[in-house]
């Protein structure tokens, strides 16, 4: 998660929560054993990556991937939307939900460890190539995926977080925190990881409501700027309102899809470890650019960052030839926030991207 916000805990909403028709427990939940690195053992080990496959005799398939804290059942709205013309693998991202992790949260998943758990499932349920999508920390892993294997990813849409090249030097939390303080939290998650993890633990279902915020119902100003608590400026909080975009029953579900690992591996996005590893492994390849076709949807009222100007900043589409953004209203979550307005910016964009490829031309040569 990267987003914060400025205004305080409202509890009318402006939406009915909850994707209509869509309940995460109609689903069957699939699991599948993929290779992965302890690098503290200096081994490799198996992790279980657990998802849903939702109309599987479709021709076009689309592969979601969720960002922190989140899981597959975040993309209720899409799938609702969209099950019937494309078949639809939604993961929980290791260490999320029922996926499990490598012992070692701190340098064992890099973008690349998650890349090849992404090729993993896909390989497991027969897809040789798809379209990715990713919100958040998930859009991230769909740049890297697609970046590193265009052979098997056409097409990519990222959701809130635009493409950020790692064509300079290296960056830790400190630093970036320095220039946007509402990610110092991560300068926190990055440092005392342990503490983090125990902090988020102690109660997961009001961990999950301190973050999953809209601009109509939102947290504490001072929410995100610490360096040493996460949960802190909820400190005068007795009960912080349900999370506006769910249903009470969609909450259950994430409040029990999160006990089953709790909070233990899911900060491996922000250690230093996994960053640097990340970072170095791009630098040694040298190859920044994203020649497939990309969406990039960011919204307008994320306080922790205006994304279109990092965008500009990053100066992510001289990198991504084939680039479309689009901008809408919304803090961090607008998939969730306006589902709908969200869904016709991808509708439009997927129609005007089949109408472009023939079967045969949705691969692009693996440049590594």
């Amino acid at each position: 998660m990267h987003w914060s916000t400025r205004i305080t805990l409202p509890l009318v909403l402006s939406f009915v929560a909850g994707a209509v028709g869509f309940n995460p427990r109609a689903y069957t939940i699939y699991s599948t054993s993929c290779r992965a690195v302890d690098r503290v053992l200096n081994e490799e080990v198996n992790i279980s990556i657990e998802y849903v496959d939702v109309n599987p005799t479709a021709e076009k398939s689309i592969i979601m991937v969720h960002g922190w804290p989140s899981l597959w059942s975040s993309w209720g709205y899409q799938i609702e939307e969209f099950k019937d013309e494309y078949r639809m693998i939604a993961i929980d991202v290791r260490g999320f939900g029922g996926s499990t992790h490598p012992a070692d949260v701190q340098s064992s998943s890099t973008m690349t460890d998650i890349t090849g758990d992404l090729i993993c499932v896909l390989e497991h349920v027969g897809i040789k190539s798809t379209i990715c999508l990713g919100h958040d920390w998930g859009a991230e892993v769909c740049y890297e995926a697609s970046r590193r294997r265009p052979d098997v990813f056409y097409a990519l849409v990222g959701v809130t977080v635009p493409y950020l090249p790692d064509t300079g030097f290296f960056a830790d939390s400190a630093q970036l925190a320095a220039v946007m303080p509402k990610l110092a939290y991560q300068v926190f998650f990055e440092n005392y990881t342990t503490a983090a993890v125990a902090e988020l633990n102690k109660d997961i279902r009001r961990s999950l409501r301190a973050t999953l915020r809209t601009v109509n119902s939102a947290p504490p100003d001072s929410f995100l700027t610490s360096t040493s608590t996460f949960l802190g400026a909820y400190n005068n909080v007795t009960e912080i309102p349900p999370v506006p975009f769910f249903t009470s029953d969609d909450e259950d579900y994430f409040v029990e899809r999160f006990s089953i690992h709790k909070f233990d591996h899911t900060l491996m996005f922000y250690t230093r470890g996994n960053r640097y590893g990340t970072w170095q492994s791009t630098q040694a390849q040298g190859n920044y650019t994203i020649p497939q076709p990309v969406l990039a949807v960011l919204p307008l009222n994320d306080p922790v960052a205006d994304w279109v100007f990092a965008a500009n900043y990053w100066k992510s589409a001289a990198f991504l030839p084939q680039l479309t953004t689009k901008t809408m209203e919304g803090a961090h979550w607008p998939h969730l926030e306006h589902p709908r307005m969200f869904n016709g910016i991808l509708r439009a964009w997927l129609e005007t991207l089949e109408h472009s490829f023939t079967p045969a031309q949705r691969v692009f040569s693996d440049e590594l």
